[in-house]
């Protein structure tokens, strides 16, 4: 899958004009797979065992706030990534 990946950015190189086998280019499908792999790494992770029974009980009146959850995705229409964060209040 990780050649298959990298040959399609080397491709994609070539379509715009550029040689992937330039010094500043040749390690480029190699990071591209890896940064696609990091923005795509959820797909892979079990929920459950994130969770891990997060879930319980409190007798708290108050408002719970999280905030800074990072995040990271990709725009499904373009395939460019994006990032930010999250503050989540229940």
């Amino acid at each position: 899958m990780q050649k298959k990946f990298e040959d399609c950015v080397k491709t994609i190189l070539e379509i715009i004009g550029e040689n992937p086998n330039r010094e500043g280019l040749i390690k480029t499908p190699n990071r591209v797979f890896k940064a696609y792999e990091f923005l795509t790494s959820g797909y892979t992770q079990n929920v459950k065992e994130i969770l891990n029974d997060a879930l319980f009980e409190s007798s708290n009146n108050e408002m719970v706030l999280v905030r800074d959850i990072e995040f990271y995705s990709l725009c499904e229409h373009h395939l460019l990534p994006f990032f930010g964060r999250a503050h989540v209040a229940y």
